[in-house]
């Protein structure tokens, strides 16, 4: 394996991160529901605190992987448990695991049945998902990716809603698709190499030709935006978070749809370069489509939930809008507005979980005038609203400005276009605080509307202090991430640089050019 450093003084933090969560949810199997509980959140608070060295440990002047940890699995085909993270998946990677405990609180009460299941599904599904980010092998990535499927599957399809059944379906079947194109390019990767290897960065550089690239762009293309979802694979995301519980709600947005861009920025762009250039017209303009059309859906909601849901196809745009402009600012800006995304719309739907427990009810109107019984829960809504506007001083701003900023370089049209989505933004969110915080409490609601206990307060608290701090301080989440993108995009200080864009294709900006290397290799590997 090249291109790696341990920066681990040898102990195997990764492994511990990732299947630490598993071992609790093996352990969860024998006790009874009421101690499930307690035994599940004591997991995922130590895995969080398990993966704080991480952070503390790595080393932000390194784009090469760290704390890389690799045993062979298979022998033929060469298949290896390897391990490895970077300035792009570590803050993905502590997002999960912040989130997990989060989501284990918001259920305690709410999750009455078969609650060991629950804390058993929440567990899987954080090994899953932690397991994608930090996979090196691809076959160990496919393993990861379809095992996610399962324990989401599981809490729509069981804790959900009315329909929860017909949700957990769609979510499952949309998703299946995509990942049977995924394991076949996976495998066309490995026959092409001529490396006889799965390794993600030995596959990252080979060179492939271009006729191939196209098939396997598509491939990917296919598996990866039904996840983000982009327009027009997102029809599943609605159903599935107005189904789901608090908790599943949470961690679909806040963490699945960030696997999707995710697979771009390993798989797509340091493997199909040549297919990337040519293919990222049609991305962005998919991307600019899915801003304008997802605040326009939200607009016409009712629904707390399908509003949120419809927020995130929007603010997902932004993401894949910036990694296909092909430049160091959008892909950082898009890196970032995952990161950003996970903490405002996790803290939103945890906050609409919040009302429904009071009210049983995610009907806006049902829902009005917080702020005169709950003056503590509505300047918590204000503060995630308006930072998923994108407010200058919180997290959403930095992101979305990055994205927009990187865009205006390359193509001004589609920055245009992008900005709409930011007005929009402002219209629907600033509408639904309107009518919930300070419209005119329903008769039959207004008893039932009490302001957040201590455990409510403890929950929120960690997402607004980050809202704010990334907001006004975002220096160390873009100094970790800038030596792994800025090697993402230009390979190392030794690539050639030609224009190779015809004139009339997306994206056409000097930044753009300084992605293009020599002949057909391919820009950086994970």
């Amino acid at each position: 394996m090249t291109d790696v450093t341990t920066a681990s003084g040898g102990f195997p933090w990764l492994t511990l991160v990732v299947f630490l969560p598993l071992a609790g949810a093996l352990a969860l199997i024998p006790v009874r529901d009421a101690v499930a509980k307690w035994v599940a959140l004591v997991v995922a608070a130590l895995t969080f605190l398990a993966s704080l060295p991480l952070w503390v440990l790595f080393d932000a002047s390194a784009s090469a992987m760290q704390f890389v940890e690799t045993h062979h699995w298979v022998a033929s085909p060469a298949i290896a448990y390897a391990v490895g993270v970077d300035g792009i998946s570590l803050p993905l990677v502590l997002l999960t695991t912040l989130l997990t405990p989060l989501c284990i609180v918001v259920s305690w009460t709410s999750i009455a049945t078969r609650v060991k299941e629950f804390m058993i599904s929440l567990l899987v599904m954080e090994t899953a998902t932690v397991g994608v980010f930090v996979a090196l092998d691809g076959v160990l990535f496919y393993v990861f990716w379809e095992t996610m499927l399962i324990p989401m599957y599981l809490l729509i399809g069981i804790w959900g809603g009315p329909n929860r059944v017909y949700a957990a379906i769609k979510f499952f079947l949309y998703t299946l698709v995509g990942s049977v194109l995924l394991l076949a390019a996976i495998i066309v990767l490995y026959v092409y190499a001529g490396e006889q290897s799965f390794n993600l960065l030995t596959l990252s550089e080979a060179s492939y030709p271009p006729w191939l690239q196209g098939w396997l762009f598509w491939a990917f293309f296919a598996a990866f935006a039904v996840k983000v979802p982009m327009f027009p694979l997102h029809t599943w995301l609605p159903d599935a978070h107005v189904e789901a519980p608090t908790a599943g709600s949470v961690m679909l947005a806040s963490v699945l749809l960030k696997l999707g861009a995710y697979g771009f920025l390993r798989f797509s762009l340091p493997m199909l370069p040549d297919a990337t250039r040519q293919f990222a017209v049609w991305v962005i303009v998919l991307s600019v489509a899915a801003i304008v059309y997802g605040a326009c859906m939200a607009l016409a909601q009712s629904d707390l939930k399908k509003l949120i849901a419809y927020s995130s196809v929007s603010h997902m745009g932004f993401v894949t809008l910036g990694i296909f402009v092909l430049n160091v600012q959008g892909i950082e800006g898009a890196v970032l507005q995952m990161v950003n995304h996970g903490i405002t719309t996790g803290a939103l739907f945890l906050c609409v979980g919040m009302l429904y427990e009071r009210t049983h009810s995610r009907a806006i109107a049902d829902n009005a005038g917080v702020a005169r019984s709950m003056p503590l829960f509505a300047t918590c809504l204000v503060i995630f609203a308006l930072s998923s506007v994108g407010l200058p001083g919180m997290n959403g701003f930095v992101g979305e400005f990055l994205v927009l900023l990187g865009t205006f370089a390359e193509q001004k049209l589609a920055a245009t276009c992008a900005a709409l989505g930011v007005i929009l933004a402002a219209a629907y969110m600033l509408w639904m605080l309107q009518r919930v915080v300070y419209g005119e409490p329903a008769a039959h609601m207004a008893s039932k509307l009490r302001d957040l206990n201590r455990c409510e307060i403890a929950l929120l608290a960690p997402l607004v202090a980050l809202v704010f701090w990334i907001g006004l301080y975002p220096k160390p989440m873009l100094d970790v991430m800038h030596a792994s993108v800025d090697r993402l995009v230009r390979r190392d200080a030794n690539t050639i640089v030609v224009d190779a864009l015809p004139v009339s294709s997306l994206p056409d900006g000097p930044a753009a050019r300084s992605f293009i290397t020599a002949g057909t290799e391919g820009v950086a590997g994970p």
